[in-house]
């Protein structure tokens, strides 16, 4: 709850404990077994910063936050928690304002992102790609460029791909060498993302972060809810997404300093799934926004079941704590216990390791940063009660949200012509081309055999006509011979006539 510019944790003994705001960015976790409140605990902070105006960003992967966009419901023991924590006059049973948004779409809002806005070396990060092939998907993206090629989404990515392939001879001279098998390798690393939905999350219209920074019109701080319960169950595509809002986060908001409250908090709920074989890539990239980030305003918080689920480089950046309850059954959880107590500043009036495994549900170790930055002494505290529903919101009041945030621009979405299209059209045109270069050298074809029959005609008549004049020569020679041989037959004739023969 949001109470004198601060946030009501709940009570220690008859001390209320409260997290300053100028102390939510430095980070926070939430951890204990499961049923012993940390999603109350994940609503209540979540609430408080609505409250007091600072948009939230919340990872639901289980499904069980959605009835913060629906007003709680009263009963007897919600009524004795009310009193016990003498917040009467302050607390109402209300809804939050809630956006609700999905990368499949289908319980909120569509997140897009472009491929080229992931860029190369995101991208072979997350695809684990070696450095021979990341080298040529760095030369796809120059040509890309070059070429004026838009890679917007999977088929984009993809269709330049396969014509760099066909083509590559041209380009190996000005960009460098590009084989085949590297451009098939990348083909293949895509066909996780792409079967996971990867061509759902990677399109237009592309999400502007901004827009998770929004304040209803009275100032409260709008709940941005992502629905995880898919998306987790898809690795690849989910370190796709957490990758790309990281980057995006820190490239995208200017250095601000230390504020009177943050600009924007991260609840990210079961976070033991970012870390558990979560591709090197992006432990990097969230260890590097963890311990940067602070400054540009962001608070993130952690809510996951043991401290050890998060890697020491991060866990030593989360100053604000609220330590459930842990079960110790083997000596690894005593261990992980052990670890949690020795973790804040010892309180005299109990011990902090035995503690831990004996809260009940709904109490918690707490420890925060007061005004000077500095821990406060862990107290045993029972938390607050939120004011939305504890239940999961009904579908209608869902549908209702999602109807009314003011984001439906995100809901269609726009296939603008990119490379797929442009090289679609450029193969049309080169089979055009190559249709009319081939039928012009038919027709070259046919034109040379025209002139060679035409040419052998020629000549065969040339012949004939010679054959012709040879015969008609020998008829003349023959008639010229027969003639003369008359004439010189009667000539004799008449020789032997008169000489009386």
């Amino acid at each position: 709850m949001y109470l004198d510019s601060k946030i009501y944790l709940g009570k220690a003994d008859d001390k209320r404990i409260f997290m300053n705001l100028s102390m939510a960015n430095r980070h926070g976790l939430i951890t204990g077994a499961s049923g012993t409140g940390k999603t109350v605990s994940m609503k209540v902070l979540t609430e408080s910063f609505s409250d007091a105006g600072v948009p939230v960003f919340l990872c639901d992967i289980k499904g069980d936050v959605s009835g913060l966009c629906a007003k709680g419901i009263q009963s007897d023991s919600m009524e004795k928690r009310i009193d016990f924590f003498g917040i009467r006059n302050e607390f109402s049973y209300r809804a939050y304002p809630v956006t609700f948004w999905d990368v499949y779409g289908e319980n909120g809002h569509p997140i897009r992102a472009t491929v080229s806005d992931m860029g190369p070396e995101l991208l072979s990060r997350i695809l684990d790609l070696t450095p021979a092939q990341e080298g040529v998907l760095n030369i796809v993206f120059r040509i890309a460029d070059d070429h004026n090629l838009k890679i917007i989404d999977l088929k984009d990515l993809k269709s330049v791909l396969n014509h760099i392939g066909e083509h590559r001879a041209e380009y190996i001279t000005t960009y460098g060498n590009i084989t085949t098998a590297s451009v098939g390798a990348i083909l293949r690393a895509l066909m996780p993302l792409e079967n996971q939905g990867g061509e759902l999350f990677f399109g237009e219209p592309e999400l502007d972060i901004n827009d998770w920074m929004r304040t209803t019109y009275d100032g409260k701080g709008m709940i941005n809810l992502l629905d995880c319960t898919k998306l987790a169950l898809n690795p690849t595509l989910y370190a796709f997404f957490l990758l790309w809002m990281m980057s995006e986060l820190y490239e995208t908001l200017p250095e601000m300093g230390d504020l009177e409250k943050p600009k924007l908090v991260f609840f990210f709920d079961e976070a033991h799934m970012l870390f558990s074989n979560a591709p090197k890539a992006l432990l990097g990239k969230i260890e590097q926004v963890v311990k940067l980030i602070r400054s540009k305003g962001v608070g993130i918080y952690f809510v996951t079941q043991n401290p050890a689920d998060i890697p020491d480089s991060v866990l030593a950046q989360l100053s604000n704590k609220i330590q459930h309850a842990l079960r110790a059954y083997t000596p690894k959880e005593q261990k992980a216990i052990r670890a949690a107590a020795q973790s804040f500043r010892a309180n005299p009036n109990f011990d902090t390791e035995e503690m831990i495994s004996q809260l009940g549900v709904g109490e918690a170790l707490v420890s925060v940063l007061d005004e000077e930055g500095i821990p406060t002494i862990v107290e045993y505290t029972k938390i607050i009660c939120p004011q939305s529903s504890m239940k999961q919101a009904e579908r209608s009041e869902i549908e209702q949200a999602i109807a009314s945030d003011g984001m439906t621009k995100y809901d269609k979405y726009i296939d603008n012509e990119s490379a797929f299209e442009q090289l679609e059209i450029q193969k049309i045109q080169e089979s055009a081309e190559k249709e009319e270069a081939q039928k012009e050298a038919e027709r070259q074809k046919a034109e040379e055999r025209a002139k060679k029959q035409l040419e052998k005609k020629r000549q065969q008549d040339a012949a004939a006509q010679k054959r012709k004049s040879e015969r008609r020569k020998a008829q003349i020679e023959r008639s010229l011979i027969n003639t003369a041989a008359s004439v010189f037959r009667r000539g004799i004739l008449k020789i032997l006539k008169k000489v009386g023969y």
